[in-house]
């Protein structure tokens, strides 16, 4: 297996492609990247920015390039001896008319050959197999749109379909008749019955009513492609024929204005194997499984062998060519049986880098069956965030926030009332189809032949909504202790919370622990393990929607840690909970992956890095920012925005500012679409689902008013000094994050363009364009210097550290080290080390040990009380702080300098040249 020493994602898009990712390839191998990262690459919706909305995991996305520029970039990697990570999509595919293999289920229904591969009411064992499939994609309600003549049929050569702007649903081969056979007795007067293209039309015709009873299968469709072949040859070749055919096209797409001439296409439609609807609808009345409650994304049935070897055939073989080199598995917790899965994936792959995108609460671990390598990052990335934030001050933040917004917040109690908020809003549907499918199951039982839909319903919100995480793993074999216990745990709440529903929530209890009666039959048995498996799948998407895109967006006590499987109640991590938790990945996990930003995380590694700034002055923070709300009180209109979304934006400003002049003049429009999906996700004033175009504005217009130093030109006097202030010590952090993530148990992860200052939002903020060519050019000038005057060269950086190069240096001098010694990066022994003196809290010190080689990273953290703004966190401000280490030499990669320690160092001497240091000794 290839391990990498280090990743590098590239979002490709129909901008960026294999050429481009071609062109960077070289610089990415002089940085320092082992493996490049790529997001899913596969055929993809036209236009897809992000390549999650697939619609044939079988071919690569002919926009991102040719087939020969996706074998130039293979051969450009390789090489540079570079691999290949790439990021799949096992879960779900594109709700769209490039959709191939849907598209043959909305038009064959049940006889098309690809029924199975999607997670429809069709395929539901002990669900109505009869109703037609959802297609929820419609702007405004169906008999709008029909009436308006938005939606209207369309002749080519492929067949009929039915076109709502730019979607394409097909017609259903028996529906052909009534357009055919509609005002026939004109076309029999122009023709004649006895000319031969009317025969051939009544053959056809006679043809269409029998093939629903005659064939079926791969046969049908055949026999259906050879009938529309024969129908367009007749549109081509007769005038009269395809006049008539016009003409009926134009009769059923109705006359705007006449809603009676609506009518026949009403009817048409009706008679489809989906049903068109308002978007909105998707919320309430859901027959198939989305991604989260994203209604153009509709799931895979991947745990179907001969679905999961398709979706899988190309990815195969670019692994047994050696293209991929390693695997990152989108939305593990979609699955029906992720277990299953990646013991699959791993049969299937073989010896291949695998990890999963899977977000850990701070008590929970991996399932230890998985055979895989870890994570994405996201629980990294939480812990080395929250050991920056000063956790001493944490009633002092309480106590600001709620002060400025008038008002206490429970955190919990609040991720409770939004996940209600979810289940009612975004998958009251969802949870229909549950309650259903218990209901079912408990009428079978006279302990449950009382329960109600209502009731039932009730109860599994309930317990949906106090799942503290993403999902259990329970399988037809059975259920793990601790998924065992957290489901106990989440009864017991429930009960109390609604005591009404005692008896449902014991037979839930039951069911979920697969505690089956003696009586069952094998069916029984199997409705239980089918309930139970389905309601694992919707844990996660509520914890995402209810927690990351609501909660997240609304408890805005410290954005810093409002993160990506973050629990900003917690108040920042120890020391000590970082040495645990590295300890831990060295021991189960030691090469997951280490993230500090990732295509999906909400704020910019090193906008966090700021954020985390404010924790160590709660006193400066709460004056500045009261006084920046009085000066802006003209700006607010009818008290818009709110007082919790304005220390929202006030954070987000002191955390986002750019450095560089020439990005400071966009960033106003960058905060205000921002601010638009902030306050849409808080679904609090306005939401995707029902727009407050008032507030909006109310919002969009503070922004820039507040912006504009003709308008606000106290607030930006009191504003830019304490955001420059926060901003230099920001640095100081994100330096020593990034020390940290190289050196920690795990691979370390570079988001594309992070190896310079990241003060991106969320996206499609983080996706903007990165400029590689300054990049390369800051690389290569570093990389002459170092060679010549390392030591001359770190000052300037120091002095010029704004404009990103002393962390592209840091980065590319880390990784250097880590390549040269990767071995004992990779599977060195974590050792925290104690350090002494004066100020040792302010320092994160651990060793790697591994054969006779040893590393220890030293990090500072919280040095608002140690230097005055502006000055260097170097030298003699470390005062008798210190290291006990053994007699030995060792070399800092960072400096390229030799030092002595004789039992004691101390950090003034280690940190006499650099911010954060790698002490290598043999």
């Amino acid at each position: 297996m290839r391990i990498p020493k280090a990743t590098y994602r590239i979002q490709f898009n129909p901008q960026f492609g294999f050429e481009d990712a071609r062109a960077i390839a070289s610089y990415l191998a002089d940085l320092g990247v082992s493996d490049l990262y790529a997001s899913p690459i596969f055929k993809a919706r036209s236009g897809s920015t992000h390549g999650y909305d697939v619609v044939d995991a079988t071919q690569l996305n002919p926009q991102l390039g040719t087939t020969a520029e996706f074998e130039g970039l293979v051969s450009e990697l390789q090489s540079l001896s570079l691999g290949w990570l790439q990021d799949i999509v096992p879960n779900h595919m594109a709700y769209s008319n490039e959709n191939l293999y849907l598209m043959d289920v909305l038009e064959h229904g049940p006889d098309s050959s690809y029924t199975d591969y999607f997670d429809v009411c069709w395929n539901s064992p002990f669900g109505n197999s009869q109703e037609r499939i959802l297609a929820p994609l419609l702007g405004d309600f169906y008999g709008v749109s029909l009436e308006n003549g938005d939606i209207q049929l369309q002749y080519e050569q492929h067949g009929i379909t039915v076109n709502y702007y730019g979607l394409k649903l097909p017609l259903r081969l028996e529906s052909y008749t009534k357009l055919l056979t509609h005002n026939l007795g004109k076309l029999t007067r122009t023709l004649g019955r006895n000319h031969p293209d009317f025969i051939k039309l009544l053959g056809i015709l006679y043809i269409l009513k029998s093939v629903p009873s005659e064939v079926a299968g791969k046969q049908r469709q055949d026999q259906i492609a050879f009938i529309k072949g024969l129908i367009w040859e007749l549109y081509t070749t007769n005038d009269e024929i395809h006049q008539f055919i016009e003409e009926n096209i134009q009769v059923f797409n109705g006359e705007v204005g006449n809603s009676e001439s609506f009518n026949l296409l009403d009817e048409l439609l009706n008679d489809q194997f989906y049903r068109l609807a308002f978007w909105k609808v998707g919320a309430e009345e859901m027959n198939y499984r989305r991604f989260f409650t994203v209604n153009e994304l509709i799931s895979v049935k991947v745990e179907e062998l001969r679905v999961f070897n398709n979706t899988h055939s190309l990815i195969h073989k670019l692994v047994e060519q050696g293209i991929f080199t390693g695997l990152r598995i989108d939305h593990i917790d979609g699955l029906y049986q992720p277990t299953q899965y990646l013991e699959r994936l791993r049969e299937k792959m073989g010896d291949v880098y695998i990890t999963v995108e899977k977000i850990l609460e701070i008590t929970e671990d991996l399932p230890e069956n998985w055979e895989i390598q870890g994570t994405s990052g996201y629980d990294f990335l939480n812990y080395v965030n929250g050991v920056f934030c000063q956790s001493d001050n944490h009633e002092s933040f309480d106590q600001i926030y709620h002060q400025f917004i008038g008002k206490p917040v429970d955190y919990p109690s609040l991720v409770n009332e939004k996940k209600h908020l979810i289940l009612e809003k975004n998958l009251a549907g969802d949870v229909d189809n549950l309650a259903s499918l218990l209901k079912n199951i408990s009428s079978k039982y006279r302990y449950g032949n009382d329960f109600t839909l209502n009731g039932l319903k009730r109860a599994i919100a309930a317990v949906l909504t106090l799942f503290p995480i993403y999902r259990t793993y329970i399988t037809p074999d059975g259920i793990g202790d601790s998924d065992k216990a957290c489901i106990q745990k989440v009864i017991n709440t429930a009960k109390k919370q609604v005591p009404l529903l005692q008896h449902e929530m014991n037979f839930i209890e039951k069911v979920m622990l697969l505690e089956f009666d003696d009586a069952l039959t094998q069916t029984e048995r199997e409705q239980w393990i089918y309930f139970v498996l389905r309601m694992q799948q919707y844990s996660g998407p509520l914890m995402a929607k209810g927690v990351e895109d609501t909660t997240l967006y609304v408890y805005n006590r410290l954005l810093s840690l409002n993160e990506v499987g973050g629990n900003p109640s917690h108040f920042g991590i120890s020391v000590d909970q970082f040495h645990h938790f590295n300890q831990q990945h060295q021991a189960n996990w030691p090469y997951t992956m280490n993230a500090t930003a990732t295509h999906d995380t909400k704020r910019g590694e090193d906008m966090r890095a700021r954020l985390n700034v404010l924790s160590e002055i709660p006193q400066e923070w709460e004056e500045q920012v009261n006084n920046w709300s009085q000066l802006n009180q003209t700006h607010r209109s009818n008290h818009q925005p709110d007082r919790n979304d304005e220390y929202f934006l006030y954070q987000t400003l002191v955390g986002a500012f750019p450095f560089a002049e020439h990005e400071q003049a966009p960033f106003v429009q960058r905060v205000q679409e921002y601010m638009i999906k902030a306050i849409r996700e808080a679904k609090v004033h306005t939401a995707w689902l029902r727009p407050d175009n008032e507030y909006e504005e109310a919002c969009t217009s503070f922004i820039e008013k507040i912006l504009d130093p003709n308008l606000s030109k106290q607030f930006l006097e009191s504003f830019r000094p304490f955001q420059e202030k926060i901003a230099d010590y920001g640095i100081y952090n994100s330096l020593s994050q990034t020390l940290l993530k190289i050196a920690a148990p795990g691979v370390p992860d570079f988001y594309q363009g992070t190896e310079l200052w990241d003060l991106s939002l969320v996206d499609p903020d983080n996706r903007r364009p990165v400029d590689f060519e300054q990049r390369r050019t800051y690389l290569n000038d570093i990389q002459a210097q170092i060679k010549t005057d390392i030591l001359g060269l770190i000052p300037q950086l120091l002095t010029h550290k704004t404009d990103g190069r002393i962390k592209l240096f840091l980065t590319h001098q880390a990784l250097k080290a880590r390549t040269q010694y990767l071995s004992l990066f990779q599977d060195g022994e974590y050792s925290p080390l104690q350090v002494h003196g004066t100020h040792a809290k302010h320092i994160i010190a651990f060793a790697r040990q591994h054969n006779n080689q040893t590393v220890i990273a030293i990090a500072p953290r919280f040095l608002t009380t140690l230097i005055p703004p502006g000055q260097p966190a170097l030298g003699e401000i470390w005062q008798d702080t210190h290291l006990k280490l053994p007699a030995k030499t060792w070399y800092n990669p960072l400096t390229n300098q030799t030092i002595q320690t004789q039992n004691n160092i101390p950090i003034a001497q280690i940190l006499t040249h650099f911010p954060v240091a790698l002490l290598i000794a043999e």
